[in-house]
């Protein structure tokens, strides 16, 4: 079945550098779209940025914009989110997501903290 299994949350301090990595299984990483998607307490979750298995295209939220950097591994079936420059209101549970043709899967999440 699929899985995916999000690691490298944590607490990290303002301006400091963290690596999110989702592991996933179960399917085939043939035109898929992955994403890290993040839900800060109270709020709605929010897409923070996709990258595609075939070309490796990615696509950030403004928030994140110069500041995060998605990337993927074909071979290891990986997915990588590399937080640069982290402020207090990137504070939240972050989320992998796998996407393709009409099915969605989600991780369980990883709790990413930006405080002093």
């Amino acid at each position: 079945q699929v899985q995916l299994v999000e690691s490298g949350g944590g607490l990290v301090q303002p301006g400091g550098s963290l690596r999110l990595s989702c592991a996933a299984s179960g399917f085939t990483f043939d035109n898929v779209v992955m994403a890290w998607y993040r839900q800060a307490p109270g709020k709605t979750r929010e897409l923070v940025a996709t990258i595609t298995s075939a070309g490796g295209s990615a696509n950030y939220a403004d928030s994140v914009k110069g500041r995060f950097i998605i990337s993927i591994d074909n071979r290891k079936k990986m997915v990588y989110l590399q937080m640069n420059s982290s402020k207090p209101e990137d504070t939240a549970v972050y989320y992998c997501n796998a996407a393709w043709y009409r099915s969605s899967y989600w991780g369980q999440g990883t709790q990413v903290t930006v405080s002093s």
